[in-house]
């Protein structure tokens, strides 16, 4: 049996490639491995049922679906060395992307689906089982046609956050050496970091100018408020995605908060009466910073989100219409003539199969619409086909802009694109004639559908690109990708089911201390609204939508920009920082090109540490948090309540605690430059 010959990530992983230069992965497309075997098949999907139902239950719970990818990484490298045959690399890639499912699903599905039960709609677990299996299935489908495109054109010029610092923990634990101790020691530096921010509340998590006496007045009066979340994940993705496309994001977040949110509190000051539907009752003199942004701000970065996933697709759309045309021609038997096999390393599953499984899973989806969700109404047939077609349709458009942001900034706006989802869904089906409680059941399987198959696009096109700079078989990754999403859907439904019978998502006599599922409460009031025929802010939307045309025109890159409107300041402004460090590194180097870059992949090293240490000791402080609140032993009824230091230093509020946070947080970010100096050129 062949191993590979190399067994670090090779120089040009990182970066275009010079004209005629090619990528060769660590894997060589001629090399054997074994890859797909009984082995990462079951650890896998134990994998994904386990953090299935530990995402579900946690996510309920503490309101976070935790990012499953590094730790099942670093899981299957540890399990991997300790059996007879140790697991090569590959195996561990499709561990990781059977396992990653998981946290996809889960996020998918509790960010829409409990709110079935809040608002007291039908469900059981066939519906529950159905609408995730369904999204993971087309978020997979929808992205294969455009894995050529994200994964291996766009090579150098997409940072891929997350991808980077799971592969960088898979070649670690493959190779050894002084990688894997510089891995180590950066992922126990900022796990231990975040954990005492999490776990502990040593300092405050978020650092603001209001913490500062002579900038707190401004807070109030002007709503301008600077935010900075110091943990060290967010940090190490900063400087994983660059200097160049952290500021893009950063200069939307401050078009936010330092232009727009000022600028509504200067306008609705003098007002008496609500500002705009999106208001609720309340005056916009009473609001502050946080309040004005999630109101009327945010809604305008879900309409840049939008606009510019359009013009993702237009931009995109001769790769697209390539692809579905080749899947034509070989549904009618026809093979171009000059088709050339292509490598193991960038063989996808054969487009007919791709079409295949997307009008199949289409027809399925009609039949579940007509029979299990609207049958009782007038025009059921009718009204299942333009459901068909809403779920078809934005997920598909909406792909892109999922794959890019993920691609992008290591952060998918899955709730700010459920939400569009939710609206013109409503939108669609009032003017149809659905109300009532059947159009609220009908919307949110939409949502659902289309929220899971989104989260799924985000986490397989992370799944992809690891597969491409490690050497796996995309097909392979494809087929894992799609059993681990049934192992998924099957636990998320009945750990969801579990939860609301023992814990209960509304509060009631039996269910006194119900579940936050803050989310799909949040998702459950939207929807309510639309089906009591309740003004849209399309104004707003549209504001979004034209304002990213307009940078557009200036070549201003318009998903990262959005999603910087999208997104809280807070992490938004630690990825400049990190961005800057990356910079920083690079120009200590004065010119001389190769140790430029063996500093910057030291500082990448030390970066992907702080996610995966982070990753992980998130798992754990969320975990620990659970057992802090209490909780009952189903059928048991025994209460059970353990308190492992949770809060111990309390030290969460105050001025006191963000100005040590900061203190603290120079010395993170000072480690990670200076550390990241020590780089020196090999040879």
């Amino acid at each position: 049996m062949e191993t590979a010959a190399r067994r670090t990530l090779p120089e040009n992983a990182y970066r275009p490639l010079k004209p005629g230069e090619s990528y060769v992965p660590v894997v060589p497309a001629g090399v054997r491995v074994p890859e797909w075997t009984a082995r990462s098949v079951v650890i896998g999907l134990v994998m994904a049922v386990v953090f299935s139902a530990a995402a579900a239950f946690l996510g309920f719970k503490v309101g976070q679906v935790f990012e499953a990818a590094i730790p099942i990484a670093i899981l299957a490298v540890g399990i991997g060395v300790t059996l007879k045959r140790r697991s090569t690399i590959l195996e561990n890639v499709i561990i990781q992307s059977i396992g990653a499912a998981s946290g996809l699903i889960v996020a998918g599905s509790i960010f829409t689906l409990p709110a079935l039960f809040i608002i007291g709609l039908p469900v059981d677990l066939f519906k529950l089982f159905l609408v995730a299996l369904f999204g993971g299935i087309l978020g997979v489908l929808f992205l294969i046609p455009l894995r050529r495109y994200f994964v291996k054109e766009m090579h150098g010029e997409l940072p891929f956050p997350e991808a980077t610092a799971t592969t960088e923990v898979l070649v670690a634990g493959e190779s050894g050496g002084q990688q894997a101790v510089v891995l180590a020691v950066a992922a126990v530096i900022g796990g231990i970091f975040d954990f005492l921010v999490i776990h502990f509340s040593a300092f405050a998590e978020v650092f603001t100018t209001r913490s500062v006496p002579f900038l707190a007045g401004l807070a109030s009066k002007a709503k301008l408020m600077f935010k900075l979340d110091v943990l060290a994940s967010v940090v190490g993705l900063g400087y994983i995605i660059g200097l160049r496309y952290s500021a893009v994001i950063c200069a939307g977040s401050f078009v936010s908060w330092f232009l727009l949110v000022p600028l509504f509190g200067w306008v609705g000051d003098a007002l008496t009466a609500p500002l705009g539907s999106s208001a609720a009752g309340a005056l916009v003199s009473q609001m502050n910073a946080d309040q004005i942004f999630r109101t009327y701000v945010r809604l305008i970065g879900i309409g840049g989100i939008a606009c510019a996933g359009l013009l993702g697709i237009l931009r995109s759309w001769r790769i697209i219409a390539s692809a579905f045309g080749l899947g034509f021609k070989e549904l009618l038997g026809k093979k171009a003539a000059d088709a050339v096999q292509p490598e193991r390393t960038d063989t996808d599953f054969p487009m007919k199969t791709v079409l295949g499984g997307i009008l199949l899973v289409s027809v399925v989806m009609l039949v579940f619409f007509t029979f299990g969700v609207l049958r009782e109404q007038p025009n059921y047939f009718g009204l299942a086909i333009i459901a068909l077609l809403v779920v078809l349709v934005i997920s598909f458009l909406f792909t892109t802009v999922s794959a890019q942001a993920i691609a992008t900034v290591g952060t998918n706006p899955v709730s700010g694109m459920t939400l569009m989802t939710l609206i013109l869904a409503s939108v669609i089906l009032v003017a149809a004639g659905l109300t009532g409680n059947a159009g609220m059941l009908a919307a949110l399987m939409i949502g659902g559908v289309v929220c899971t198959a989104l989260s799924t696009v985000g986490g397989f096109v992370t799944d992809l690109k690891i597969g491409y700079w490690i050497g796996a078989t995309p097909a392979v990754q494809q087929r894992s990708k799609l059993l681990g999403s049934l192992a998924a859907a099957l636990t998320v439904g009945s750990v969801m089911l579990l939860l609301n019978k023992v814990y209960g998502f509304v509060q009631t006599p039996a269910t006194p201390t119900p579940l936050e599922a803050p989310q799909a409460n949040a998702m459950a009031a939207v929807i309510q609204t639309l089906m009591s025929d309740q003004p849209v802010p399309w104004l707003l939307y549209g504001v979004g939508a034209l304002l990213i045309l307009v940078l557009q025109m200036v070549k201003v890159p318009a998903l990262p920009f959005a999603l910087g409107m999208y997104l809280p300041q807070q992490l938004t402004t630690p990825l400049l920082v990190g961005g800057l460090v990356a910079h920083f590194v690079a120009a200590s180097a004065r010119g001389d090109e190769q140790l430029a870059q063996a500093r910057n992949s030291r500082g990448t090293l030390i970066a992907s540490g702080f996610i995966a240490g982070g990753a992980v000791m998130g798992v754990v402080a969320a975990f620990l948090k659970f057992l802090s609140q209490g909780f009952v032993l189903p059928w048991l009824g025994w209460k059970v309540h353990v308190n492992l230091g949770v809060n111990l230093f309390n030290n969460a509020e105050g001025s006191g605690a963000e100005l040590l946070a900061l203190l603290f947080y120079v010395g993170l970010v000072a480690y990670m430059f200076i550390d990241a100096r020590k780089g020196r050129i090999e040879g």
